[in-house]
This record gives C-alpha cells, structure tokens and sequence, in this order.
C-alpha cells in the first residue's frame, strides 16, 4: 500500500464516527458495522434490506469479520430495517462524503465527475421532501461524493453551486447535463480550479 494511499482510514474505520442512537443494552452488532454491510452490499447491487441481509449471510464469516462483526454473523433484515429507520441520515451523508472526498484527493488530478440530479421514484407518494437529488459522482471510482435534496420550488441550479463549494475541484473536469449549463456555474467551477 502507498503512503498517500495509508492515510486514508477504512470505510469501516470512517463510519464509526456516525453516532449510535441505540442504548448499549441488548445491542449485538456495532453500528460501524451495520452500516459498512449496507454500503458493501449496495455497490455489489444488493439494494434492499432483504438483499443485503442475504449478501451479508452468503459471503461468509471472514468477510463478515473483516465488516466489522466479531461473531462473524450479519444482522436479519428486521435488524437493518431498525437501524436505517433511525440512524442520523444527515451525520451518515456526511462521513460518507468526506471518506469520499479523502479518496478523491488520493488520485490523480485528472479524475472527472459530473452532478446529475434524479427523482426518486415514488418517494412523493409517501410524503418524502425534497424527493429530487443532486449528485456529484466520480466517473473513475463510480462513486457518489456528494449528494443534496432540492427543495421543491426550486430547480438543481442553486443546489449545484452549493454542492461544487463543497467539493475539491483542483484539476478536475466536472461533466453536467444542459440545464447546468449556465455562467455562474461554470465560473465557479472555474475559480475553484476545476474545467467545466
């Protein structure tokens, strides 16, 4: 392993920072755990707590252990779906954001990202807000770095220029559809040292 590479800590490591609502009694699984399950489990395309409750069963108690579970066990799905019902969404986006941008920072300057907003599909239905999202994802790691609701009277314009403050744009190509096109955001992509 690099030494550039060796600073940056495990995700594992990174998501232990988010707090733990449960109480220590009757708790069987680290919440550091728990989480790094999720984030394995969704990028092997395992999305839904069933899935990843069975990702976590069919790989074993080596990767288990290497997750964070001393038993080498995984959680049910009824586990998962207590936890992520709960756990604070706001304080988990920002350790995953800034484990991301440490990653970022590691590799070469020439890594590009494009911000892409989405509807979430069904998510108004239920009395979501803010049900539309702004992404900032890094086309060589496949990686969300960054993402952000827009309020509904609102359109992704104002969203984008609050997600690009918050992300290092030194020497990077930053890609985005027609609708972010626009003066302000290039030149702010450009003053924070990026090319548009």
């Amino acid at each position: 392993m690099s030494k550039a590479s060796s600073s940056i800590a495990p995700l594992v490591e990174a998501l232990a920072q988010v707090p733990d609502f449960r109480s220590r009694h009757g708790r069987r699984y680290s919440l550091a755990a728990i989480l790094c399950l999720a984030c394995a489990a969704t990028l092997c395309g395992y999305s839904s707590y069933g899935a990843m409750a069975e990702w976590g069963r069919n790989y074993g108690g080596e990767l288990a252990q290497r997750l964070g579970f001393q038993s080498g066990k995984t959680p049910s799905v009824g586990t998962l779906h207590s936890v992520f019902r709960r756990v604070d969404k706001a304080a988990l986006e920002a350790v995953l954001a800034d484990w991301a941008q440490r990653v970022l920072r590691q590799l070469p300057q020439e890594q590009a990202f494009s911000l892409d907003g989405k509807t979430l599909c069904g998510s108004k239905g239920q009395g979501a807000v803010e049900t539309h999202l702004l992404s900032a994802v890094s086309h060589g790691l496949g990686l969300t770095l960054l993402q952000q609701g827009v309020p509904d009277k609102t359109n992704e314009i104002g969203a984008a220029q609050s997600v690009l403050s918050a992300l290092v744009l030194q020497g990077r190509i930053v890609t985005m559809d027609a609708l972010l096109t626009q003066k302000q955001i290039a030149a702010q992509v450009v003053a924070l040292g990026g090319t548009s």
